[in-house]
Formats: structure tokens, C-alpha cells, sequence
């Protein structure tokens, strides 16, 4: 009977340590599975189900990335070196976690993918150094683009491979246009009043000025690209290579609009107590009366690329944008103690119809304009 009741006993356990690594071995997820496993008998070196599960698990997911390893291999497209260097780093990362946890490093015996790991980054610092090649002796911009982005990523899979370093200097070097950037010209009423010119943040010549000098001038080292006013490539005898044309239109500053409205005010305020000591309240009322000067002004500037060789644009925007405007001023009637700190400050508004300068103005608009101008130059001559 005894013998009867451990067989039953076993049994049980032998069943359900068999049920448990089954568990294992049915999710969806083989490699976090794996991890899993690998934890577990670092807390637990004497797990039944881990101890049975693991190797099943390394073993398949081993041959499962090997497969995908070798499927991948016979791709020509270059991101085919990321994918199998992560297919290396999940095997990898197995190897260290078993070779950490002394259960698990004796039921299995992982493989080292160190050395697969190096043969990759260099097979994929060959392949894009190759690629570069095929583009280093073009005789345009794109091209040597194309081989300087090349060359870069031959460097990142193995730092300073061969003369990719030499050769990525080389095809930025190469790659290096003068641009000239014109002052704003201006095609609407605004200039031609003579009334442009007397900004002092943003003139025609100075929104050009800024650009340069923000872009980096000709000393430029973010882009390849050095940036001139037409002075400085005179001085300089530079033949631009590209031209950059500023076309100020629709400029409008309409006069002020005036409108009027007029509300109510109430407030409640103690005028003494009663015989209990309680405060007693007044409603106060006063009725204000405000007059409203306001006014859009609306600016749009054209921006437009040209490449002096081929005389064909290479870019063109039109950049817009508004600067809005109103100032309030109030009196009222009634009882003043029912106004707001608000309301008082409309009555006290000493600056009430002193609207902006024209030149003011204008010199708003640019600065909201200017922003998106440099922007689209430098997307332009940017890599």
C-alpha cells in the first residue's frame, strides 16, 4: 500500500513537470521563452520544467536565426546587414545569459557569435564601401552625395575602414556650392514708397546679411555650401554656383478698423454692518465704454533656387504670414468703484492711438517670415 501511494506521488510529479515544460515550450515568443527559462534557474537552479525546456528551447532558436541568417545573406539589399546583425545579437545575448547562470551553462552549450558579429561589420563596411566607390567619380552633386553618405556608412560598421574617412572629406569638398543670396526685392507698394528702408531689424538688405551670416558665410562648415551677398562674391571674384532670389509680394498694411461696444459693470461692496456685526452689501454699477483700433497686416515673400550652370531651379517657395494688431481704450459712467483692474487699465491707456510705424511693421513681418527662409535654403544645400 505505502509502495503504492509513492508511485502515485511520482508519478503525479513527473506528470506535472512534464505539463509545466510543455507550458515552456507552446508560447508564441521561442526567444523571450528562452530568457525566461534562463532566469528562472538562476533563482531556481532545481526547476524540473526549466531544466527540461531549455535545451529544446536553445536548440531551436539557434537553428531557427541560422535559417534566417543564411536567407538573408542572399539579399542585395544593403539593409539586409542590420537585420542579420540582429539575428547575431539575439544569439549572442543567449550565449552571455547561459554562460552567466551556471545551471543553465550545464544543460546546453552555447555558441560564442563574437566572431560571426565582427565578419558581419566588416562584410557590410565592404559592401558600402563599394557602393560609395560607384559614386565617388561622379561629376555632380547627387552623385557625390550618394557617395558621401555611402563612405559614412561604411565608417559606422567599422571605424576607419580603409580611406573611407579620406574619401568622405573628399566628396563633401567636391560637393561645396557657392550660393549668392540676393537682398529682397520688392514688388509691392511698401518699398516703393520709400518708407522699406527705414527699418532697422529687418531691411531688404539686411533680411539678405542675416541670412548669410546665420547660414555661415563662406566660412560655412554644416552644410556644403558657402553663402555670399552679391559685394562679397564681387570682392571675392566667386562665380556663384547657385542664386538665391528673395521676391517680396502682397505686402498689406491696411488702415486701422474701429469699432465700438460698450458693458455692463456690477460689483457687490460693503457699506458697513448690521447690529450683529455682519457686513452689509451694495451692488455698484457702471456702464464702460470701449473703442477698439485693430488691423492684419499680411506679408509673403517668394524664395527661389536657381543653378547658374543649368539655369534650372532647384527650389521654389512662397512663405506668408500676418501680424496682428489692436489696442482698446475705455470711459465710462457710473459708479466707478464697479470697474475692474481690466477696465482701468483701458481708461489709463496713454498709448491708444499711437498704432505701429509702418517700418515697425514690416520689420514684424520679416521676423516671422525669416525663420521659414532660412529653413527651406538650408533643406536645400543640406545633406
Amino acid at each position: 500500500m505505502k509502495k503504492n501511494i509513492l508511485f502515485i506521488f511520482a508519478a503525479a510529479f513527473l506528470l506535472g513537470s512534464c505539463k509545466s515544460s510543455k507550458d515552456y515550450l507552446s508560447r508564441a515568443d521561442e526567444d523571450r521563452t528562452v530568457f525566461d527559462v534562463i532566469k528562472k534557474l538562476n533563482k531556481k537552479s532545481d526547476d524540473e520544467a526549466a531544466n527540461a525546456a531549455l535545451p529544446v528551447l536553445y536548440t531551436k532558436a539557434q537553428q531557427r536565426h541560422l535559417q534566417k541568417i543564411e536567407y538573408l545573406a542572399g539579399d542585395a539589399d544593403l539593409n539586409k546587414w542590420d537585420r542579420i546583425t540582429a539575428e547575431y545579437s539575439t544569439l549572442q545575448n543567449m550565449y552571455e545569459a547561459i554562460q552567466n547562470t551556471d545551471a543553465a551553462a550545464g544543460l546546453v552549450k552555447p555558441k560564442n557569435y563574437q566572431q560571426e558579429i565582427a565578419e558581419v561589420k566588416k562584410a557590410a563596411a565592404e559592401d558600402y564601401y563599394q557602393q560609395g566607390l560607384q559614386y565617388y567619380s561622379g561629376d555632380n552633386r547627387n552623385d557625390l552625395k550618394k557617395a558621401y553618405q555611402f563612405f559614412k556608412d561604411s565608417d559606422k560598421w567599422v571605424n576607419g575602414y580603409k580611406d573611407a574617412r579620406e574619401k568622405i572629406d573628399t566628396a563633401f569638398n567636391n560637393s561645396i556650392v557657392s550660393v549668392l543670396i540676393n537682398p529682397v526685392e520688392d514688388n509691392s507698394f511698401f518699398f516703393n514708397t520709400g518708407l522699406g528702408n527705414m527699418g532697422y531689424n529687418y531691411s531688404n538688405e539686411y533680411f539678405q546679411q542675416n541670412l548669410v551670416r546665420d547660414l555661415g558665410g563662406k566660412y560655412a562648415s554644416r552644410y556644403p555650401a558657402k553663402f555670399y551677398t552679391e559685394w562679397e562674391a564681387r570682392r571675392d571674384n566667386v562665380r556663384p554656383d547657385w542664386v538665391v532670389s528673395l521676391t517680396l509680394r502682397n505686402m498689406d498694411i491696411p488702415q486701422p478698423y474701429v469699432s465700438s461696444y460698450s458693458r455692463n459693470a456690477s460689483r457687490q461692496i460693503a457699506i458697513g454692518t448690521d447690529t450683529n456685526g455682519h457686513n452689509v452689501y451694495q451692488t455698484v454699477r457702471a456702464t464702460v465704454y470701449v473703442q477698439r483700433q485693430s488691423f492684419t497686416a499680411r506679408g509673403q515673400m517668394d524664395v527661389n533656387i536657381t543653378d547658374m550652370g543649368s539655369r534650372k531651379s532647384i527650389g521654389y517657395n512662397s512663405y506668408s504670414d500676418q501680424f496682428d494688431w489692436q489696442q482698446e481704450h475705455a470711459t465710462y459712467t457710473g459708479d466707478s468703484r464697479a470697474l475692474s483692474s481690466n477696465d482701468w487699465a483701458m481708461i489709463n491707456n496713454s498709448q491708444y492711438n499711437n498704432m505701429p510705424r509702418k517700418e515697425e511693421i514690416l520689420n514684424e513681418l520679416y521676423r516671422r517670415i525669416y525663420p521659414q527662409v532660412k529653413n527651406r535654403i538650408s533643406y536645400e544645400v543640406d545633406w
